[in-house]
């Protein structure tokens, strides 16, 4: 099993980062922020994007800023906590045929915490993105980050994705990325 992130191998899954729950994240922002960051590099390189949403009568749909960054058709409605509860979750994101799922999404100690766990289950490689992560607490986001990497989750930091996406530098999609990282 390699254990570096490949593009080729990748899939993401933006979970449940909703308009009416998004102002009660702790340090929201900042994770709808991180995982815009996430989704631009992702359609940079190839690496398909799905994203869930958690009762969206009740929670709203996408937050905008992320939901542009959606193709069309890749946002999955469930009322299941774990994505992977919803049959018709579970066959698109098999359908794709990647093996490494990258999770970004809230709340970390709930939907991210049971998707990573029943992804693991599957057989998925299972990667979660710190910063694009969050809960309402802080403390609730630690213990789901501390429950995933004890259960086999690896947990990574946005650059570490896109650099192991990336694999070298000197190519385009990575003059293009890499803006901004060094001043």
């Amino acid at each position: 099993m390699n254990h570096l992130l490949n593009a080729d191998q990748s899939m993401v899954v933006l979970i449940d980062i909703q308009q009416k729950l998004a102002p009660a994240i702790a340090d929201g922002k900042a994770v709808e922020q991180a995982a815009a960051w996430v989704l631009q590099v992702a359609l940079q390189l190839g690496v398909p994007l799905f994203a869930t949403e958690q009762y969206p009568a009740g929670l709203g749909p996408t937050v905008p800023a992320l939901a542009e960054l959606l193709p069309a058709g890749q946002v999955l409605e469930k009322i299941h906590f774990s994505a992977f509860k919803d049959a018709r979750i579970r066959q698109q994101l098999a359908q794709s045929g990647r093996h490494q799922l990258v999770l970004l999404g809230t709340e970390s100690h709930v939907c991210v915490l049971q998707t990573a766990l029943d992804g693991l289950v599957m057989g998925y490689q299972v990667f979660v993105v710190v910063e694009a992560v969050g809960s309402r607490t802080e403390q609730n986001k630690q213990l789901a980050l501390q429950r995933m990497q004890q259960a086999g989750v690896v947990l990574v930091s946005k650059e570490m994705l896109a650099f192991e996406w990336l694999e070298k530098a000197g190519s385009d999609s990575f003059r293009q990325i890499s803006k901004g990282w060094i001043r």
